[in-house]
């Protein structure tokens, strides 16, 4: 059953439901995320959030970007989810993909910054769809 923001989570301590946006763009928004890479990334990005008691309820992976939906818990902070996800899922891809460092200068797969934004009830359905929808930007491939 997906959660969605009107569905309450409960724990020990408190009673929540927060969904974010999190978009993470690879540096200098090299096209890397293809093929096997994406597939291995996909599969990283939903353990890891297992980890942080998260579920990812969409996720688009672009050839330079990531986009997800995630209802998280207060449990852990944003910047704690995403320096866990950006870092464990970069050494991981370095080890099975060591071509990829190739595109990338200095060794860095993700940029230092991430978007973050809470969702409303209103908007979630609008986050959604754009999701979903993801088009390649012109001489991109998914």
């Amino acid at each position: 059953m997906q959660a969605h923001s009107d569905d309450l989570h409960y724990s020990r301590t408190s009673v929540y439901s927060l969904q974010y946006h999190l978009i993470i763009v690879t540096k200098y928004r090299r096209d890397v995320l293809i093929g096997s890479v994406k597939q291995e990334l996909e599969a990283l990005l939903r353990s890891l959030a297992d980890q942080f008691d998260m579920q990812i309820e969409e996720m688009e992976i672009m050839s330079d970007h990531v986009h997800m939906l995630v209802d998280a818990s207060p449990k852990h902070s944003i910047s704690s989810i995403m320096k866990g996800l950006k870092g464990v899922s970069a050494r991981m891809l370095f080890m099975h993909h060591p071509e990829i460092k190739q595109e990338l200068w200095g060794g860095h797969l993700w940029q230092p910054s991430y978007f973050a934004v809470t969702v409303s009830e209103r908007s979630e359905e609008q986050i959604r769809h754009y999701i979903q929808h993801q088009k390649p930007s012109k001489g991109k491939t998914r």
